[in-house]
Protein backbone atom coordinates (compact mmCIF):
# COMPACT_ATOMS: atom_id res chain seq x y z
CA UNK A 1 0.00 0.00 0.00
CA UNK A 2 1.04 3.30 -0.65
CA UNK A 3 2.25 5.72 2.26
CA UNK A 4 -0.84 7.29 3.58
CA UNK A 5 1.12 8.74 6.28
CA UNK A 6 2.74 11.42 3.92
CA UNK A 7 -0.14 12.15 1.83
CA UNK A 8 -1.76 12.89 5.38
CA UNK A 9 1.15 15.78 6.12
CA UNK A 10 -0.08 17.58 3.13
CA UNK A 11 -2.47 20.29 3.60
CA UNK A 12 -4.76 19.07 0.65
CA UNK A 13 -4.50 16.81 -2.90
CA UNK A 14 -3.90 18.31 -5.80
CA UNK A 15 -6.69 16.88 -8.40
CA UNK A 16 -6.13 16.76 -12.21
CA UNK A 17 -9.96 15.97 -14.43
CA UNK A 18 -10.26 14.62 -17.49
CA UNK A 19 -13.21 14.74 -19.40
CA UNK A 20 -16.38 17.09 -19.33
CA UNK A 21 -18.86 14.60 -19.26
CA UNK A 22 -21.41 13.75 -17.09
CA UNK A 23 -19.59 12.15 -14.42
CA UNK A 24 -16.78 14.89 -14.95
CA UNK A 25 -19.29 17.18 -13.49
CA UNK A 26 -20.48 14.79 -10.53
CA UNK A 27 -16.72 14.40 -9.38
CA UNK A 28 -15.76 18.27 -9.45
CA UNK A 29 -18.66 19.01 -7.75
CA UNK A 30 -17.84 16.15 -4.86
CA UNK A 31 -13.88 17.33 -5.54
CA UNK A 32 -14.71 21.24 -4.59
CA UNK A 33 -16.84 20.33 -1.61
CA UNK A 34 -14.50 18.59 -0.04
CA UNK A 35 -11.84 20.72 1.81
CA UNK A 36 -9.01 18.17 1.26
CA UNK A 37 -8.80 18.56 -2.66
CA UNK A 38 -7.77 21.58 -4.66
CA UNK A 39 -8.93 21.01 -8.03
CA UNK A 40 -6.20 22.23 -10.78
CA UNK A 41 -6.71 21.83 -14.11
CA UNK A 42 -8.99 19.97 -16.35
CA UNK A 43 -8.73 18.34 -20.27
CA UNK A 44 -11.69 18.10 -22.48
CA UNK A 45 -12.35 16.60 -25.66
CA UNK A 46 -14.26 20.08 -27.12
CA UNK A 47 -12.76 23.56 -26.91
CA UNK A 48 -16.03 24.85 -26.34
CA UNK A 49 -17.14 22.53 -23.70
CA UNK A 50 -13.88 22.67 -21.62
CA UNK A 51 -13.71 26.04 -21.54
CA UNK A 52 -17.30 26.28 -19.85
CA UNK A 53 -16.47 23.61 -17.98
CA UNK A 54 -13.82 25.43 -16.40
CA UNK A 55 -15.24 28.73 -16.02
CA UNK A 56 -17.82 27.21 -13.83
CA UNK A 57 -15.25 25.33 -11.38
CA UNK A 58 -12.33 28.30 -11.55
CA UNK A 59 -9.62 25.58 -13.11
CA UNK A 60 -7.18 25.74 -15.61
CA UNK A 61 -7.50 24.29 -18.75
CA UNK A 62 -4.33 21.96 -20.42
CA UNK A 63 -4.17 21.21 -23.88
CA UNK A 64 -3.89 16.90 -23.36
CA UNK A 65 -3.75 14.35 -20.79
CA UNK A 66 0.02 13.65 -21.35
CA UNK A 67 0.80 17.45 -19.63
CA UNK A 68 -1.93 16.57 -17.31
CA UNK A 69 -0.33 13.51 -15.92
CA UNK A 70 3.41 15.50 -16.10
CA UNK A 71 2.08 18.43 -14.05
CA UNK A 72 4.27 18.24 -10.92
CA UNK A 73 1.67 20.37 -8.93
CA UNK A 74 -1.13 17.24 -9.37
CA UNK A 75 -0.74 14.60 -7.07
CA UNK A 76 -4.23 12.82 -8.49
CA UNK A 77 -5.78 11.91 -11.83
CA UNK A 78 -9.47 11.67 -11.97
CA UNK A 79 -10.37 10.00 -15.48
CA UNK A 80 -13.70 10.67 -16.77
CA UNK A 81 -13.50 10.24 -20.52
CA UNK A 82 -13.74 7.87 -23.07
CA UNK A 83 -13.70 3.99 -22.29
CA UNK A 84 -10.53 3.27 -24.71
CA UNK A 85 -8.98 5.88 -23.41
CA UNK A 86 -8.66 4.67 -19.58
CA UNK A 87 -5.59 2.05 -19.47
CA UNK A 88 -3.39 4.47 -21.57
CA UNK A 89 -4.23 7.58 -19.14
CA UNK A 90 -3.75 5.45 -16.07
CA UNK A 91 -0.88 4.34 -17.30
CA UNK A 92 0.68 7.40 -17.74
CA UNK A 93 -0.56 9.11 -14.54
CA UNK A 94 0.91 5.74 -12.73
CA UNK A 95 3.82 5.79 -14.23
CA UNK A 96 4.34 9.83 -13.39
CA UNK A 97 3.84 8.81 -9.47
CA UNK A 98 0.10 10.00 -9.67
CA UNK A 99 -2.63 8.46 -7.57
CA UNK A 100 -5.92 7.55 -9.77
CA UNK A 101 -9.00 7.25 -9.84
CA UNK A 102 -10.43 6.02 -13.05
CA UNK A 103 -14.65 5.05 -13.83
CA UNK A 104 -14.40 1.50 -14.94
CA UNK A 105 -13.53 -0.19 -16.83
CA UNK A 106 -10.03 0.06 -15.55
CA UNK A 107 -8.99 -0.83 -19.17
CA UNK A 108 -10.81 -2.42 -22.47
CA UNK A 109 -8.01 -4.87 -21.87
CA UNK A 110 -7.65 -7.10 -19.32
CA UNK A 111 -3.83 -8.24 -19.27
CA UNK A 112 -3.74 -3.88 -19.34
CA UNK A 113 -5.92 -3.83 -16.59
CA UNK A 114 -3.24 -6.44 -14.52
CA UNK A 115 -0.21 -4.63 -15.36
CA UNK A 116 -1.83 -1.79 -14.08
CA UNK A 117 -2.75 -3.01 -10.96
CA UNK A 118 0.87 -4.30 -10.45
CA UNK A 119 2.06 -1.08 -11.44
CA UNK A 120 0.22 0.90 -9.03
CA UNK A 121 1.54 -1.55 -6.35
CA UNK A 122 5.09 -1.05 -7.40
CA UNK A 123 4.79 2.46 -7.08
CA UNK A 124 2.57 2.83 -4.08
CA UNK A 125 0.09 4.79 -5.01
CA UNK A 126 -4.15 4.27 -5.29
CA UNK A 127 -5.65 2.96 -7.76
CA UNK A 128 -9.61 3.59 -7.11
CA UNK A 129 -12.06 1.54 -10.23
CA UNK A 130 -15.00 3.42 -9.15
CA UNK A 131 -18.26 1.06 -9.12
CA UNK A 132 -20.74 3.62 -8.08
CA UNK A 133 -23.91 1.24 -8.67
CA UNK A 134 -22.62 -1.11 -5.28
CA UNK A 135 -22.94 2.24 -3.15
CA UNK A 136 -26.47 2.49 -4.41
CA UNK A 137 -29.84 1.79 -2.92
CA UNK A 138 -30.68 -0.72 -5.50
CA UNK A 139 -27.51 -2.69 -4.65
CA UNK A 140 -27.45 -1.74 -0.85
CA UNK A 141 -31.11 -2.84 -0.57
CA UNK A 142 -30.00 -6.78 -2.55
CA UNK A 143 -27.44 -7.07 0.28
CA UNK A 144 -29.83 -5.97 3.43
CA UNK A 145 -32.55 -8.21 2.13
CA UNK A 146 -30.74 -11.31 0.18
CA UNK A 147 -30.61 -13.74 3.28
CA UNK A 148 -34.39 -13.55 3.48
CA UNK A 149 -35.08 -15.97 0.16
CA UNK A 150 -32.43 -18.85 1.55
CA UNK A 151 -30.37 -20.05 -1.21
CA UNK A 152 -30.62 -18.22 -4.71
CA UNK A 153 -31.67 -20.57 -7.83
CA UNK A 154 -31.66 -17.82 -10.55
CA UNK A 155 -31.10 -13.91 -11.16
CA UNK A 156 -32.17 -11.39 -14.12
CA UNK A 157 -30.78 -8.37 -14.59
CA UNK A 158 -31.94 -6.54 -17.75
CA UNK A 159 -31.34 -2.86 -18.41
CA UNK A 160 -32.84 -2.05 -21.74
CA UNK A 161 -32.76 1.87 -23.06
CA UNK A 162 -34.76 2.90 -25.95
CA UNK A 163 -33.04 6.06 -27.83
CA UNK A 164 -35.00 7.24 -31.38
CA UNK A 165 -33.01 8.49 -32.87
CA UNK A 166 -29.98 6.95 -31.02
CA UNK A 167 -27.47 9.99 -30.34
CA UNK A 168 -24.22 10.07 -32.02
CA UNK A 169 -22.49 9.74 -28.92
CA UNK A 170 -19.10 7.57 -28.03
CA UNK A 171 -21.31 5.32 -25.82
CA UNK A 172 -22.19 4.32 -29.16
CA UNK A 173 -19.03 4.25 -30.99
CA UNK A 174 -17.44 0.49 -31.20
CA UNK A 175 -13.80 1.63 -30.48
CA UNK A 176 -14.49 4.44 -27.88
CA UNK A 177 -17.25 2.38 -25.68
CA UNK A 178 -15.67 -1.37 -26.37
CA UNK A 179 -17.76 -4.53 -26.00
CA UNK A 180 -20.90 -3.83 -24.74
CA UNK A 181 -20.68 -5.42 -21.24
CA UNK A 182 -17.19 -4.50 -20.72
CA UNK A 183 -18.08 -0.74 -21.87
CA UNK A 184 -21.09 -1.80 -18.90
CA UNK A 185 -19.09 -3.13 -16.60
CA UNK A 186 -21.50 -2.39 -14.00
CA UNK A 187 -24.11 -4.80 -15.36
CA UNK A 188 -21.82 -8.03 -14.02
CA UNK A 189 -20.06 -6.32 -11.46
CA UNK A 190 -23.19 -5.90 -9.49
CA UNK A 191 -23.71 -10.15 -9.59
CA UNK A 192 -20.02 -10.98 -8.99
CA UNK A 193 -19.88 -8.86 -5.31
CA UNK A 194 -23.28 -10.32 -4.25
CA UNK A 195 -23.01 -13.80 -5.70
CA UNK A 196 -19.34 -14.45 -5.81
CA UNK A 197 -17.44 -16.47 -8.36
CA UNK A 198 -18.87 -17.56 -12.14
CA UNK A 199 -18.15 -21.16 -13.63
CA UNK A 200 -19.26 -20.45 -17.36
CA UNK A 201 -20.04 -18.14 -19.43
CA UNK A 202 -22.36 -18.03 -22.69
CA UNK A 203 -23.13 -14.58 -24.56
CA UNK A 204 -25.15 -13.63 -27.87
CA UNK A 205 -25.01 -10.08 -29.33
CA UNK A 206 -26.01 -8.09 -32.08
CA UNK A 207 -25.51 -4.37 -33.43
CA UNK A 208 -27.40 -2.60 -35.72
CA UNK A 209 -25.79 0.36 -38.03
CA UNK A 210 -25.72 1.86 -40.59
CA UNK A 211 -21.50 2.92 -40.61
CA UNK A 212 -19.12 1.18 -39.41
CA UNK A 213 -17.53 3.22 -36.11
CA UNK A 214 -20.80 4.37 -34.62
CA UNK A 215 -23.59 2.07 -33.86
CA UNK A 216 -27.80 2.57 -33.89
CA UNK A 217 -28.94 -0.35 -32.07
CA UNK A 218 -26.82 -2.74 -29.71
CA UNK A 219 -28.17 -5.87 -27.81
CA UNK A 220 -26.32 -7.82 -25.63
CA UNK A 221 -27.69 -11.04 -23.46
CA UNK A 222 -25.36 -13.16 -21.05
CA UNK A 223 -25.86 -16.20 -19.25
CA UNK A 224 -24.09 -16.89 -16.27
CA UNK A 225 -23.25 -19.87 -14.40
CA UNK A 226 -21.84 -19.24 -10.95
CA UNK A 227 -19.86 -21.80 -8.52
CA UNK A 228 -22.01 -21.97 -6.50
CA UNK A 229 -24.79 -23.24 -9.37
CA UNK A 230 -26.26 -19.95 -9.15
CA UNK A 231 -28.36 -19.01 -12.85
CA UNK A 232 -28.08 -15.38 -14.22
CA UNK A 233 -29.14 -14.10 -17.38
CA UNK A 234 -27.90 -10.62 -17.97
CA UNK A 235 -29.87 -8.36 -20.61
CA UNK A 236 -28.34 -5.15 -21.93
CA UNK A 237 -29.60 -3.24 -25.11
CA UNK A 238 -29.60 0.19 -25.97
CA UNK A 239 -31.02 2.45 -29.62
CA UNK A 240 -33.36 2.55 -32.38
CA UNK A 241 -34.42 -0.82 -32.60
CA UNK A 242 -35.70 -1.51 -29.12
CA UNK A 243 -39.12 -0.30 -28.03
CA UNK A 244 -39.91 -0.99 -24.69
CA UNK A 245 -37.58 0.46 -21.84
CA UNK A 246 -36.71 -1.50 -18.93
CA UNK A 247 -34.15 -1.44 -15.47
CA UNK A 248 -35.44 -4.83 -13.45
CA UNK A 249 -33.51 -7.02 -11.20
CA UNK A 250 -35.10 -10.44 -10.29
CA UNK A 251 -33.71 -12.80 -7.74
CA UNK A 252 -35.14 -15.61 -6.78
CA UNK A 253 -34.65 -18.31 -4.27
CA UNK A 254 -35.88 -21.24 -2.17
CA UNK A 255 -37.66 -18.58 0.06
CA UNK A 256 -39.05 -16.45 -1.75
CA UNK A 257 -38.21 -13.63 -4.20
CA UNK A 258 -36.93 -10.12 -4.75
CA UNK A 259 -37.65 -8.05 -7.68
CA UNK A 260 -37.10 -5.12 -8.04
CA UNK A 261 -38.44 -2.79 -10.80
CA UNK A 262 -36.83 0.61 -10.97
CA UNK A 263 -36.90 2.52 -8.46
CA UNK A 264 -39.61 0.31 -6.55
CA UNK A 265 -38.43 -3.59 -4.77
CA UNK A 266 -40.83 -6.44 -3.43
CA UNK A 267 -40.53 -9.34 -1.07
CA UNK A 268 -41.94 -11.96 -2.24
CA UNK A 269 -42.88 -15.59 -0.53
CA UNK A 270 -45.57 -17.16 0.17
CA UNK A 271 -48.81 -15.70 0.24
CA UNK A 272 -47.41 -12.49 0.81
CA UNK A 273 -45.38 -9.23 -0.52
CA UNK A 274 -44.15 -7.07 1.06
CA UNK A 275 -42.24 -3.61 0.03
CA UNK A 276 -38.52 -2.79 0.29
CA UNK A 277 -37.27 0.38 0.98
CA UNK A 278 -34.54 1.27 -2.32
CA UNK A 279 -32.39 4.32 -1.28
CA UNK A 280 -31.92 7.20 -3.81
CA UNK A 281 -29.44 7.35 -6.46
CA UNK A 282 -28.41 10.99 -5.45
CA UNK A 283 -25.24 11.50 -3.66
CA UNK A 284 -23.08 8.75 -5.06
CA UNK A 285 -20.18 10.44 -6.48
CA UNK A 286 -19.85 12.50 -3.51
CA UNK A 287 -20.04 9.66 -1.78
CA UNK A 288 -17.25 7.97 -3.60
CA UNK A 289 -14.85 10.69 -3.51
CA UNK A 290 -15.09 11.00 0.02
CA UNK A 291 -14.34 7.84 0.79
CA UNK A 292 -11.46 7.99 -1.38
CA UNK A 293 -10.46 10.97 0.37
CA UNK A 294 -10.74 9.37 3.75
CA UNK A 295 -8.48 6.14 2.02
CA UNK A 296 -5.39 8.54 1.11
CA UNK A 297 -5.37 10.68 4.45
CA UNK A 298 -6.60 8.01 7.01
CA UNK A 299 -5.90 4.82 5.55
CA UNK A 300 -9.58 3.52 5.87
CA UNK A 301 -10.26 0.63 3.40
CA UNK A 302 -12.31 1.39 0.30
CA UNK A 303 -15.70 -0.25 -0.86
CA UNK A 304 -14.52 -1.78 -4.05
CA UNK A 305 -10.97 -3.17 -4.82
CA UNK A 306 -8.86 -3.22 -8.30
CA UNK A 307 -8.76 -7.19 -7.96
CA UNK A 308 -12.83 -7.23 -7.54
CA UNK A 309 -12.67 -5.01 -10.72
CA UNK A 310 -10.39 -6.89 -12.62
CA UNK A 311 -12.14 -10.04 -11.82
CA UNK A 312 -15.30 -8.58 -13.08
CA UNK A 313 -13.45 -7.48 -16.52
CA UNK A 314 -12.39 -11.28 -16.72
CA UNK A 315 -15.80 -12.38 -16.75
CA UNK A 316 -16.94 -10.00 -19.74
CA UNK A 317 -14.12 -10.53 -21.57
CA UNK A 318 -15.23 -13.78 -21.04
CA UNK A 319 -18.67 -13.22 -22.08
CA UNK A 320 -16.97 -11.03 -25.53
CA UNK A 321 -14.81 -14.06 -26.99
CA UNK A 322 -17.82 -16.68 -25.71
CA UNK A 323 -20.31 -14.14 -28.45
CA UNK A 324 -17.58 -13.96 -31.08
CA UNK A 325 -17.15 -17.62 -31.02
CA UNK A 326 -20.37 -19.07 -30.04
CA UNK A 327 -18.91 -21.14 -27.73
CA UNK A 328 -19.08 -21.64 -23.80
CA UNK A 329 -16.47 -20.25 -21.76
CA UNK A 330 -14.87 -21.74 -18.89
CA UNK A 331 -13.81 -19.34 -16.33
CA UNK A 332 -10.96 -21.77 -15.16
CA UNK A 333 -9.78 -21.72 -18.21
CA UNK A 334 -9.48 -17.79 -18.52
CA UNK A 335 -8.12 -17.30 -15.06
CA UNK A 336 -5.27 -19.61 -15.57
CA UNK A 337 -3.85 -18.12 -19.03
CA UNK A 338 -4.03 -14.87 -16.98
Amino acid sequence: MYNSKAASEKANVRVGLIGTGYAAKFRAEALLHDERSHLVAVVGHTSEKTEAFAKEYQIEILSSWQELVEREDIDLVAISTINRDHGAIARAALTNDKHVIVEYPLSLDVIEAEELIGLAKAKQKLLHVEHLELLGGLHQALKQNLAKIGEVFYVRYSTINPQNPAPRKWTYNHEFFGFPLIGALSRLHRLTDLFGKVFTVNCHQRYWEIEPEYYQTCFCTSELCFNSGLLAQVVYGKGESIWQSERKFEVHGEKGGLIFDGDTGIFIQPGETTSIEVGPRRGLFAKDTTMVLDHIFDGTPLYVTPEESLYTLKVADAAQRAAQTGLTMFMKDTLDKS
